[in-house]
């Protein structure tokens, strides 16, 4: 009976070494990589929208918006990459219709040109002509910012620092849409006001110019 006991309790005592012994089989290094990668694989999950969005982006993908209160676009891994497909897709349309209202934009200045020196029955085709090319740009040009503002929102990523050609683009844009409302809003007064008529043109100009600089930015 004693000799059980010793050997229970020899067992007991050497049983924590031994445990302790056969840790010493795993190396420093294995168990050291062991951590990184827990630690590695932890920090790869990310959540599943960016903190800034645009209002419009956020009224509508956003935690709270309406597609995912209407259970249309659940906020999911799954719908998330569904998403980023549908961004692609808005964003070539987006860059697509901005060429067709660069050419808009184009066809009015000439006809703009060519109305201000018009008189009698050229005077009024080419007004007919240009407010008819005015509607169909305002057209386009309404079309392609809501396919920007509206595009489900990008998947997070490190932010470049300094200026580059999407933050460029977006400056611009904020230049041509400020010039096109101006354009837009001087274009009803001329009627009343010939004398607004440099201003007009000033605006429209401006537009132009800022439109296609921010196409080709964006582009090359």
């Amino acid at each position: 009976m004693k000799i059980l006991l010793w050997g229970a309790l020899c067992l007991l005592l050497t049983g924590p070494l031994y445990a302790q012994d056969t840790t010493r089989v795993v190396s420093p290094t294995a168990a050291d990589s062991l951590l990184t990668e827990l630690f590695d694989s932890s920090s790869t999950v990310q959540p599943l929208l960016p903190e800034r969005m645009v209002f419009t982006q956020r009224a509508f993908w956003g935690e709270k918006g309406l597609l995912r209160l209407t259970g249309l676009a659940p906020l999911t891994t799954e719908s998330r990459q569904r998403e980023l497909k549908v961004r692609r897709t808005m964003l070539v349309s987006h860059q697509v219709l901005g060429f067709v209202t660069l050419a808009g934009f184009i066809a009015q200045g000439i006809l703009g040109a060519n109305l201000y020196h018009a008189e009698g029955a050229r005077y009024t085709r080419l007004r007919n002509a240009h407010e008819a090319v005015g509607t169909a740009v305002n057209i386009s040009y309404a079309t392609t910012a809501l396919l920007s503002l509206t595009a489900p929102p990008p998947i997070l990523g490190k932010r470049q620092r300094g200026l580059n050609s999407i933050k460029l683009h977006k400056y611009l844009a904020i230049v041509h849409l400020t010039g096109m409302i101006a354009t837009n809003i001087l274009a009803k007064q001329i009627q009343h006001n010939y004398e607004l008529k440099p201003y007009h043109r000033a605006a429209a100009y401006t537009t132009f110019g800022a439109f296609a600089a921010a196409m080709i930015v964006i582009k090359f």
